[in-house]
């Protein structure tokens, strides 16, 4: 039995995927927090809290690197850790130093350390040759404004150190990308209470369907899980909307998009990590968007194992324990799976929903998530702000989506009546 070392964690469904994985594979774990109330604020109301499974539950400053490796070798020598693990992205370099501070199995913290940078992503990429946007590093206005005249318009304006597409945003014209870059700058520490850096990034404008390709990487070796599609709507952000395992694509172009998220986790130097690498199919070929080193969010882990057997956050645990994962493929009987995201168009108080009881009777529905009355809310500007979601299942290949989309198009919000259109 395994004693995982997780320092933080997200507050969404890999909050609870990642306990259970260790939990069933007969490990116990850690949790180490700088602020326990941010977790204990997005308690599941039905559910018991995925904390609950922790051995321990410890606080210390989790945003400060010397301080949090010399409390964690502190710890090791107490509590004996096998492997230190995190989900939330902006903890993933304090992980991969942490583990190599004990000597533990792990991911190089350069590697990781720039795959969470956007910026530090695109300079590994281009230097290697891995196709990605035309983009540009900005330090303030004056170069962003100059910048976005000799790449051109439409482009996509990022943070380097954000996540979630929390900011990222189309604009068509220097007014937009004046806009967008105000907003970025009042945002000058993210909700983790780490202060942010100013730098942006420009990339010209992908155009084409995007995909992301789950892999597991160990011993030098990059197997691909497979291809998801992905929906992206509420422009100009960047939301996604929903996605599907196996991902609708001819054999050929699924080599494509996952050979280039391939040859991108290897310009990066990263092995000993789950990813999850997004890409779009342009017609100049696949490029990358982004390389995340760490098992995908928004319930994804759950469309693939629905479908092939193989447990992403499982295999997460092995890695990060220095295990081989176990990635053979089963026969399930689903050969398609889809989750939809339902995102709210004004805002105001949630009342409820009308047309659950329809959505709960349609076929191959495995999951039905919706937030519950009294809650505050705002049109969608990121994956942060979803009412709920849909997730089935289909045994024909490509099928789910529609089933999806059909369980949301049912299901409509309800407002109290100051909040009411």
């Amino acid at each position: 039995m395994g004693h995982l070392l997780m320092i933080e964690s997200w507050v969404g469904s890999m909050s609870r995927l990642l306990p259970r994985a260790i939990g069933e594979a007969g490990h116990r774990f850690t949790f180490l927090t700088r602020d326990l109330h941010h977790y204990l604020r997005a308690a599941p109301p039905s559910a018991p809290h995925p904390l609950l499974a922790a051995g321990n539950v410890l606080t210390a400053d989790t945003n400060d690197l010397a301080a949090l490796a010399a409390y964690a070798e502190r710890l090791h020598e107490v509590l004996r850790f096998d492997g230190v693990i995190s989900s939330c992205d902006y903890y993933l370099p304090a992980v991969a130093h942490v583990a190599r501070r004990l000597g533990l199995p792990g991911a190089a913290p350069e590697a990781v350390t720039a795959a969470c940078r956007k910026d530090a992503t695109r300079r590994a990429l281009a230097e290697a040759g891995v196709p990605g946007p035309a983009h540009a590093v900005c330090r303030d206005w004056p170069e962003t404004a100059a910048a976005a005249a000799r790449l051109g318009y439409p482009l996509v304006i990022k943070p380097v150190d954000l996540c979630a597409g929390m900011y990222v945003r189309e604009v068509d014209g220097e007014r937009a990308l004046a806009e967008a870059y105000k907003a970025l700058g009042d945002f000058p520490v993210n909700a983790r209470g780490q202060r942010r850096d100013p730098a942006v990034l420009l990339e010209a404008l992908l155009v084409g369907p995007e995909f992301s390709v789950e892999t597991v990487s160990h011993d030098g070796a990059c197997h691909v899980v497979g291809v998801t599609d992905k929906s992206v709507g509420g422009a100009p952000a960047f939301i996604e909307t929903g996605h599907m395992f196996p991902a609708a694509l001819e054999p050929a172009d699924a080599r494509r998009v996952a050979d280039t998220a391939v040859a991108a986790l290897r310009a990066l130097g990263l092995d000993q990590v789950v990813a999850h690498t997004e890409i779009k199919l342009t017609a100049d070929g696949p490029r990358v968007i982004e390389v995340n080193p760490r098992p995908a969010g928004n319930r994804i882990t759950e469309l693939v194992r629905h479908v092939t057997g193989v447990d992403l956050p499982a295999a997460a645990v092995d890695v990060a324990l220095g295990r081989r994962p176990d990635l053979a493929p089963r026969d399930t009987g689903v050969h398609s799976a889809a989750i939809g995201f339902l995102l709210p168009e004004q805002a105001g108080e949630l009342a409820g929903f009308e047309g659950v009881e329809a959505a709960v009777a349609a076929p191959g529905l495995r999951e039905l998530d919706l937030a519950g009355p009294g809650r505050a809310v705002r049109p969608a500007a990121s994956n942060n702000d979803y009412l709920g979601h849909a997730l089935v299942t289909a045994e024909e290949t490509g099928v789910a989506r529609g089933r999806a989309e059909a369980v949301l198009a049912g299901l409509r919000p309800r407002y109290a009546v100051d909040g009411a259109a």
